[in-house]
């Protein structure tokens, strides 16, 4: 029996973005990468110092995230959903969010505001706009 009795196509682009956010909670580059297409393209149109400004590819996705998330002592303790818009066009979602990090070293939690603009096809994401605050994430390193 197979631990997931989904198939990506059956999942709405809603639940793609929860399975995103939950990734993001345990800080899982494998979770995160397996929503993508293998050819997807993931974007950071506002680039800060120390961040790409886009990943080419699932694997690229998976290499990246689990470089960034495994070097960094930041803990996301809550992703505040400000609101989801569905696009006119099928299958895009702009997300609104608020992550709630913890740098444990410090016992200090921080916020960073961010906005994704989700393309799902078949269940996967073919590309993501990943709107974050990068500048409030190079101040909260230790």
């Amino acid at each position: 029996m197979s631990h997931h009795p989904d198939t990506p196509a059956a999942r709405t682009p809603r639940e793609v973005l929860d399975r995103y956010y939950q990734a993001m909670l345990d800080k899982s580059a494998d979770d995160l990468a397996d929503l993508y297409a293998e050819d997807a393209v993931h974007e950071f149109p506002f680039t800060a110092p120390g961040f790409p400004p886009r990943y080419e590819g699932r694997e690229a996705v998976r290499a990246g995230y689990r470089a960034a998330w495994g070097a960094s002592p930041v803990r996301v303790a809550e992703v505040r959903r400000v609101a989801v818009h569905e696009a006119a066009e099928p299958g895009v979602l702009v997300a609104e969010h608020v992550v709630v990090a913890e740098l444990p070293s410090r016992g200090a939690a921080f916020t960073v505001p961010g906005l994704l603009v989700l393309h799902v096809h078949d269940g996967l994401l073919t590309r993501v706009r990943d709107y974050m605050d990068g500048l409030e994430l190079t101040r909260a390193k230790p």
